[in-house]
């Protein structure tokens, strides 16, 4: 046995709670993605997906898919800078671009290596990147591989961010970085206020959008255009694997932000293209998303029927503001326990332990998409509530 395998193989938490009947994690679904999947010859309600607009199994989408694929083949061979470039990944660019509002844009070949490779390649040493502690991990990666020096703030404290701004030097770059819609809690950030802010101290806003577009926003244009706050943010980034119903990311900005960004990001010229199935899907499902008002008229119907539902029935569910509903379990062996039960019931849903929270903040993630129905979020209500109660966690 090498040193390397001794060391990690003294890693066993996962091996405990296997042996306890509750590990959580990698379960095979047999079937697409949908309000209903099977698992092992069972049917599960699924609210642990985040295809808030439900459209993974959409056949214009599978369509799309296929042709570009007969058309260009599987992959690109290569990374976008040298052979890799479609011309679909132009036009995804061009129309991601003005749906969010931005001069021009670029697609990367996952959300989490735009984070990784676009926060390190605009920030030198001289500069400040400034982020939210419950920023997502790829921020936290990005902001790790930066030479800039790192600063946080306490979650949505405009008063700690302000403190951290006044450590800057006033002449030196000052990016701020956060989520438009916190993953697991669902809250939103202040962005009016990290604005005013902005404008006070001469700093630069990154909003990651991955959990606002199409969920947010006239056409689902995400949270910075629900504020209005769109032509004050300086980079807007987001994903195609939520939403979106594909694979991939993007980041938008002015043109000198994404000249700069093109000739430089790691993970953008070092990583093969985005593959033409996932570019013509994520086009596809932008078409939609566009010109289906309803789909998220019906989204945001689910998501208030629920939220009114959970906190009638004595759910702890924080701040959120969004179709991520977090029921606060506050034990960590507990809330892989309430997973468990509630898989057993029919219910899917994800538990969130550290470092994806504080450890006083475990919870469960219920997620909405637009094609659930009120019945099923009856059920699935019934269902947590009774898991819950067995538990203690609820009365």
């Amino acid at each position: 046995m090498s040193l390397l395998s001794d060391k990690l193989g003294k890693y066993d938490l996962p091996q405990q709670y296997m042996a306890k009947g509750v590990y959580p994690y990698f379960r095979v679904i047999n079937s697409h993605q949908d309000t209903e999947v099977l698992i092992g010859g069972k049917k599960i309600l699924m609210f642990g997906s985040n295809a808030y607009m439900g459209l993974t199994y959409d056949e214009r989408i599978i369509n799309a898919a296929i042709e570009a694929t007969k058309k260009y083949g599987t992959g690109c061979a290569g990374s976008r800078f040298l052979n890799g470039t479609l011309d679909l990944h132009v036009q995804l660019e061009k129309e991601l671009a003005e749906f969010v509002g931005k001069e021009d844009a670029l697609c990367f070949s996952t959300g989490f290596t735009v984070n990784e490779g676009v926060i390190p390649a605009m920030l030198g040493r001289n500069d400040y990147v400034i982020c939210d502690d419950r920023d997502h991990a790829s921020i936290v990666d990005g902001r790790r591989l930066s030479f800039a020096t790192q600063l946080k703030y306490k979650h949505n404290d405009m008063e700690a961010l302000e403190k951290e701004l006044q450590k800057c030097e006033p002449n030196a770059v000052k990016l701020i970085v956060v989520d438009g819609v916190f993953s697991m809690e669902g809250d939103l950030a202040n962005l009016p206020e990290i604005v005013r802010l902005k404008n006070k101290y001469n700093a630069c806003i990154y909003v990651d959008e991955a959990h606002g577009l199409g969920v947010f926003g006239k056409q689902g244009r995400g949270v910075c255009d629900h504020f209005g706050v769109t032509d004050e943010v300086d980079l807007i980034m987001g994903t195609f694997s939520k939403s979106l119903a594909s694979l991939g990311g993007f980041i938008a900005a002015d043109k000198k932000i994404i000249n700069f960004l093109r000739h430089h990001s790691r993970s953008y010229i070092f990583q093969a293209s985005m593959t033409p199935a996932a570019t013509a899907a994520t086009l596809e499902a932008l078409h939609i998303i566009k010109n289906s008002p309803e789909r998220l008229k019906n989204l945001w119907d689910l998501t208030n029927y629920a939220l009114e539902k959970f906190r009638a029935a004595g759910f702890e569910i924080g701040a959120t503001e969004s179709p991520i509903i977090p029921l606060y379990v506050r034990d960590e062996e507990k809330t892989f326990v309430v997973t468990k039960m509630a898989f057993d019931e029919g219910i899917f849903i994800n538990p969130v332990i550290p470092p994806a929270c504080a450890p006083q903040d475990t919870l469960v993630r219920f997620a909405l998409m637009a094609t659930h129905t009120k019945e099923q979020i009856d059920t699935a209500v019934a269902k947590l509530s009774k898991c819950f109660k067995e538990l203690g966690i609820i009365k």
